[in-house]
């Protein structure tokens, strides 16, 4: 069935939630393909990219080669992909520093209900797949459990950063954003599209592209050769991933520049909280929160000297980010 324009609109909007979705450390774009019905369609494309296809140029023409390429496809898709990754970047980065509850709040609802569409595609339930399904939770709570490195501002290390964080970002329930804050790039990418250094951002994209390009191919195989487990892998990607989007959460290390050292909050504070402890020591410039841990929403009240946990807030918002998937999904079985 050929498509129309509105086929690619709707393969644009699909694309901005993406993107959206990607500039924000601890949600993953792949989450969001999977469920509006493109994901493996994005897999077939990307992996069908080779040698032998651009030789299609001059002896088969142009409009061969992108049609070959499913080149309206990958450009309606990167178009919204990349219009909303820029323009939700600084967005999301003031909602997680202002309104970090109710931020993650709305993204635990919607990886909980990922969860659940992505894992009913699996047709056949084994031994197999009930161990793939729990590696995949282990391996993404292991590394969203990881700290941060500190800043890297080198322009060729956002080569290595793409590459590594784009295959996350084509994984559901892997954060490509956050693969980008454990390595350090992610300030470093962030500055680099806010000042417009072309430089950083082109060595970001040809990094992405390598990854791409290989890591595709991986993904291709697996899907035809070991479908069921390679669902389950991605299932427990998502389910390993809700430690990340945890909307409570208190700061236990911090890095102090000022002191060169790293410091534990609850050892030299009776509140182990971040804001709590800038306030005691006025110091509101020179610590970096290294690691964090989930805590229950009384909790992290009771740590935050009475701060409004905002629980009807944050459930209202789960609920909302729970059903956002059902449309996602119901819009992703139209034929596009």
């Amino acid at each position: 069935m050929r498509r129309t324009f509105k086929d690619y609109f709707s393969i644009g909007l699909k694309g901005m939630a993406m993107g959206a979705a990607d500039a924000v450390p601890g949600v993953s774009g792949g989450t969001i393909a999977f469920i509006s019905g493109i994901y493996e369609e994005l897999i077939n494309t990307i992996s069908n990219i080779d040698i032998a296809l651009i030789k299609t140029i001059p002896k088969e023409g142009f409009s061969t080669f992108w049609e070959k390429l499913n080149g309206n496809f990958i450009l309606a898709l990167l178009s919204g992909i990349i219009i909303s990754f820029v323009s939700f970047m600084q967005l999301a980065k003031y909602l997680i520093e202002n309104e970090s509850v109710l931020i993650w709040s709305f993204f635990f609802g919607l990886i909980v209900a990922s969860i659940y569409f992505i894992g009913k595609q699996i047709k056949t339930w084994s031994i197999p797949v009930i161990i793939s399904l729990v590696l995949g939770a282990a391996v993404a709570f292991y590394i969203s459990s990881l700290p941060p490195l500190s800043s890297n501002s080198n322009s060729y290390f956002l080569l290595f950063a793409g590459a590594i964080a784009i295959c996350a970002m084509i994984l559901p329930g892997i954060s490509g954003s956050f693969i980008l804050l454990i390595l350090g790039a992610y300030k470093t990418l962030s500055d680099a599209i806010h000042d417009l250094d072309f430089k950083k951002i082109a060595l970001f994209a040809v990094g992405a592209v390598i990854g791409l390009l290989s890591f595709s191919r991986v993904l291709k195989w697996l899907f035809n050769n070991y479908h069921n487990c390679t669902l389950a892998v991605l299932t427990g990607f998502i389910f390993g991933s809700l430690n990340k989007v945890w909307p409570w959460k208190i700061t236990e290390n911090v890095w102090s520049k000022e002191l060169g050292k790293e410091i534990n909050l609850s050892q030299v504070s009776d509140y182990g909280t971040l804001a709590v402890f800038q306030k005691e020591t006025q110091d509101f410039e020179t610590l970096k929160t290294i690691s964090e841990i989930s805590v229950l929403p009384t909790k992290y009240e009771a740590l935050n000297q009475g701060i409004d946990p905002q629980i009807i807030w944050a459930i209202i918002l789960m609920i909302i980010g729970f059903l956002t998937i059902f449309l996602l999904e119901r819009f992703g079985q139209k034929e596009v």
